[in-house]
């Protein structure tokens, strides 16, 4: 079949949208920037940032636009992120408007700033909201929202994203936590430290410094992050229930 015998009326028209799980680390705790929608369907209802993939952008590029134009984040910030696509959701009927496809990116960030208070385009309000918090989210974000902490935390597995949250010299209770909050489980400190210590490259000894924690006891000693990029043997989340 030659391209001038193909009809693409002979198809049903869909929609190609994208939508962001955009996660950081605030006050010990996981944090997602969600929009509040601003319009139907499900206005008024908390959702991931996201939007319509116009007909000469990629699905990216689509990502990049609609983070910045709905959250009211830095340009060059939202150009400097690294988005990592999650997977496509297609199910027929995900949203009542028609038959929308939907690429999914996600990105595990440190020091991200507050949104715009008003969002923009179709959304009404920007925040970061802690993730045991984001419920009743619009269209299948629940999903999205769930299979994107899922990869974020693999990634805390595998290299050393965690030292990006912590401060320049940092205790290992400071990046117990950061563990912690990300994979939502309480971690044996000892058994940690003895991970952490044993990675070749992940974390460096500060020589003579330490820390007063919250804690009794001595000190602590303080670290920095290492000239590892990944870990090594990996640091794998304990199993459900075996918080080791």
């Amino acid at each position: 079949m030659t391209t001038a015998a193909y009809d693409p009326r002979a198809f049903e028209p869909f929609a190609v949208t994208v939508d962001l799980a955009v996660f950081t680390v605030r006050g010990g705790a996981l944090h997602v920037l969600l929009i509040r929608r601003g319009q139907q369907p499900y206005e008024g209802a908390w959702a991931l940032p996201g939007g319509f993939v116009l007909p000469r952008e990629s699905a990216e590029t689509a990502a990049r636009r609609e983070l910045a134009e709905e959250t009211g984040l830095p340009q060059t910030l939202v150009a400097a992120l690294h988005l990592e696509q999650l997977r496509t959701y297609s199910e027929p009927d995900r949203d009542p408007r028609m038959r929308v496809v939907s690429v999914a990116f996600t990105s595990l960030v440190p020091d991200m700033p507050e949104p715009a208070a008003e969002g923009g385009g179709d959304a009404a309000q920007a925040c970061w909201v802690p993730v045991g918090e984001a419920a009743g989210l619009a269209f299948d974000h629940a999903l999205i929202l769930a299979d994107a902490r899922s990869r974020v935390g693999a990634k805390l597995e595998y290299t050393c994203l965690a030292t990006g949250f912590c401060p320049p010299e940092f205790t290992l209770g400071e990046l117990q936590s950061v563990y912690e909050a990300v994979w939502g489980t309480t971690l044996d400190r000892p058994n940690f430290r003895r991970k952490v210590l044993a990675t070749p490259g992940f974390v460096e000894a500060v020589p003579g410094a330490a820390r007063l924690t919250a804690g009794r006891g001595k000190p602590a000693a303080l670290y920095r992050a290492g000239p590892a990029t990944a870990l090594h043997p990996p640091l794998l989340r304990p199993t459900e229930g075996h918080a080791k």
